[in-house]
């Protein structure tokens, strides 16, 4: 769906190059997270797949075809959610879904149904003015879903809203992946990224160090042990275990056997920490 080689892209009049030689390839089907911290390039490479920024260097491909020779058609088959709400203030929600669905050519899904599916079914005759942040966010989503597009560009898809509507956005997203959909997650969440993509780009100043699935990597950066937490004389105690034979300790059976064992839990890293110990930044 996407295949980005040797991609360079300077901003004009700046320093130094925004995007730096960027390689990567997004499958049919999946849903890949870039991630990095503010200013890192996630959305200047965004906006470089979805044509807002030209003049780049490489070569870019998206739905098997040359970036460069798409032309308005390219927004038939794909749709943006922008981190910034870009909407109509003075419009309600549904007259801006109406207004943004009537400028695709075979038509979209009607309005309340998209309403309903990012949780706001009841405010569809509100003024988008005034909405909160995260209505306006949930309303950026469902704008990018009018016309059922095959790849689906999502910039920071659950900033700004609580754990329920979060949650909601999250589902919906596994819900476009399962009807065969496409998503580019552009994202400084891990707990987002972790949960959701199949594979993620870890991208600082314009450079990415390291593609992998998120799950692979905590295995790979992970201690290979168990911790096991117990109650012991009105104490929480814990001990570790080598995952390695683990079936045949004896020690690790009998603390099970004979104690109140309260969790286990493999010492998996966290996407945060490996992301941390790739790149040497943190997300903020």
């Amino acid at each position: 769906m996407i295949k980005v080689n040797d991609l360079f892209f300077t901003y004009t009049a700046a320093d130094k190059e925004a995007i730096h030689g960027l390689n990567f390839e997004v499958a049919k089907g999946e849903i890949f997270g870039f991630l990095g911290p503010s200013g890192a390039g996630k959305s200047t490479t965004q906006k470089i797949l979805i044509r807002l920024l030209q003049g780049f260097e490489g070569e870019v491909s998206v739905l098997d075809k040359d970036l460069r020779t798409w032309g308005y058609d390219l927004y038939e088959r794909i749709g943006v959610s922008f981190e910034l709400p870009n909407h109509y203030s003075k419009l309600s929600g549904s007259e801006n879904l109406k207004y943004f669905g009537s400028l695709y050519k075979n038509g979209f899904t009607e309005p309340q149904e998209l309403l309903e599916q990012v949780g706001l079914e009841n405010d569809g005759s509100m003024l988008v003015s005034q909405y909160s942040k995260g209505m306006k966010n949930r309303l950026n989503v469902a704008r990018s879903l009018l016309h059922s597009p095959e790849l689906l560009f999502l910039d920071e898809p659950t900033a700004g809203l609580d754990p329920l509507n979060a949650r909601r956005i999250k589902d919906l997203i596994k819900s476009q992946q399962d009807a065969g959909k496409t998503i580019f997650l552009t994202t400084h969440d891990m707990n987002v990224a972790d949960e959701l993509c199949d594979r993620v780009a870890f991208i600082v100043d314009g450079k990415i160090s390291l593609i992998d699935s998120p799950k692979d990597l905590k295995v790979q950066y992970g201690i290979p042990e168990v911790r096991v937490e117990y109650k012991s004389n009105g104490k929480l105690e814990h001990k570790d275990f080598q995952l390695e034979g683990l079936g045949g300790d004896k020690a690790f059976i009998k603390l099970l056997k004979e104690n109140n064992t309260r969790t286990i839990h493999t010492k998996e890293a966290t996407l945060e920490s490996i992301f941390i110990k790739v790149t040497g930044r943190n997300l903020l």
